[in-house]
């Protein structure tokens, strides 16, 4: 879809702002500025930004949006790094932040959440029922479940109980068309045609705009137990985790820093984490369930930490284990020492490639000049890799660019994933093809033109390639960042 006419876009707010009021329709400066931009740092402005009060409203903004040829971009809190809620065609964004209620069943287990509720609001609505909500980006407090689920966003918990696919029992929304349509029942089981509700999932709004969903929730755990361990080096500790899961032990939550990672959190908290072994790589990991089931794992984890780690360091308390955690929320905003601009790739490495990719990481390093700490969640394979560099240095962009290439075509080659969790959105799109063969691309685009024959439902994301380095994807530090 290129960019439509300017006069056929203001004819069309017009009709909009007089349907839906000004309350609704927003044209002033500062809301196209704050819309003409997500995470990314990509920026186009929008013509109107739309924050419907009502469900209604969406159908009738897509309906008028089909009729005039209008771009629509769903938006929630704009925390993707991939570009995905960037307006890259104009017209306007449909920012969803006023459909914000959740409701917890407690009978039954189950949110129901708007699209435009807070990941961490639902948790604690969920916690405050003895329920537990798992998905659990490092956004969680900013980013919305409409978002989570355009995405289909994981976290830290992914590698025990999944993601946010793992968790939607049932959405509402409308068609790029404006229909009105319901995705499953809440209800645990639904075999009633084709699951299309599982192709809104992770489709980065393109497919349809999600109003509501109906969560599944998890008892919550009785009790949670905190260990964090280091290891003489990358390849030790991804060896390290590959003997712990081979063991059948499936802790909440494993996280990998390498020790580029913590040195930046070592500095930044002006301590050393383990005295006597400072700049190692750790893996942090949490146990959570029955206080009989923690019992048991506690051995196994311990046995394996006395095998296996350079040192170990165990929280007694939960005031312990928020210390531990210290490390791992200070990492990423830390790096910006390491550079003023970072490329943050979240890639999927399959547990047989650990140490290859350890070995690999480090030769790219060395080869592109740059600092590149990582950080992950080892249970699922999901790593972040940070590329590290100085804006306003030419040569470190364009080696930033070669690492990218050639970070994509490694993952790639070790039967891995260009996205875990982030989507592909613009700054991805030129790795699309690396991943797919050009027939499941086509198989794609069958179903986007099939349910949005015009185009106008997130336009230019994904599949039309979009050179990032002449609008660079320099990601400054965000209040995420920080968690």
């Amino acid at each position: 879809m290129s960019k439509p006419a300017a006069s056929s876009v203001a004819t069309a707010t017009a009709i909009l702002r007089r349907k839906l009021g000004a309350k609704v329709v927003h044209t002033d400066d500062a809301m196209l500025e704050a819309a003409s931009y997500d995470s990314s740092r990509i920026s186009v402005r929008p013509a109107a930004v739309i924050r419907p009060t009502k469900r209604e409203q969406v159908g009738v903004v897509l309906k008028l949006a089909n009729k005039h040829g209008v771009p629509v971009t769903p938006r929630g809190r704009g925390t993707t790094l991939m570009g995905s809620a960037v307006p890259l065609k104009g017209g306007w964004v449909l920012d969803l932040l006023a459909l914000d209620k959740v409701v917890i069943d407690a009978e039954a287990g189950l949110a129901h959440a708007q699209a435009g509720v807070r990941v961490a609001e639902v948790q604690r609505a969920a916690a405050a029922e003895g329920w537990f909500y798992p998905p659990d980006p490092s956004s969680k407090e900013y980013s919305t479940i409409g978002g989570n689920i355009a995405c289909n966003a994981g976290g830290m918990h992914g590698g025990k109980y999944g993601v946010t696919r793992d968790f939607v029992v049932a959405l509402k929304g409308y068609l790029p068309t404006g229909e009105f349509v319901e995705w499953g029942t809440a209800t645990r089981k639904f075999a009633a045609g084709f699951n299309l509700r599982d192709l809104w999932i992770g489709s980065e709004g393109m497919l349809g705009v999600v109003t509501d969903a109906v969560l599944r929730l998890i008892p919550a755990p009785a009790a949670r137990w905190t260990l964090l361990t280091s290891f003489a080096d990358e390849v030790s500790a991804f060896k390290a985790a590959r003997a712990l899961f081979a063991a059948r032990v499936q802790p909440a939550i494993c996280e990998f820093l390498d020790r580029y990672s913590v040195q930046c959190a070592e500095q930044a908290m002006k301590t050393t984490i383990f005295p006597g072994q400072p700049g190692r790589p750790v893996i942090l990991i949490e146990l959570a369930g029955s206080e009989a089931e923690l019992a048991e794992a506690k051995q196994a984890v311990l046995a394996w930490a006395k095998k296996h780690a350079a040192g170990h360091r165990e929280a007694k308390t939960r005031e312990e284990a928020e210390t531990l955690w210290a490390v791992r929320r200070k990492c990423s905003g830390a790096m910006f020492q390491m550079g003023d601009a970072k490329l943050n790739e979240d890639i999927t490495v399959p547990l047989a490639a650990y140490e290859a990719f350890a070995v690999w990481l480090e030769q790219l390093r060395e080869k592109s000049g740059l600092a590149i700490p990582t950080f992950g969640h080892l249970a699922d394979g999901n790593l972040h890799v940070n590329i590290m560099y100085h804006k306003a240095a030419p040569n470190e962009c364009r080696s930033a660019e070669r690492a990218v290439l050639a970070l994509m075509k490694k993952v790639v080659s070790l039967g891995g994933a260009i996205s875990g969790e982030h989507g592909i959105g613009l700054a991805k799109t030129p790795f699309l093809r690396m991943q797919h063969s050009p027939a499941a691309i086509g198989a794609m685009q069958a179903v986007k033109r099939a349910l949005d024959p015009k185009g106008v439902l997130n336009p230019g994301k994904m599949f039309e390639v979009f050179e990032v380095w002449k609008a660079p994807r320099v990601v400054v530090s965000f209040p995420w960042d920080h968690k």
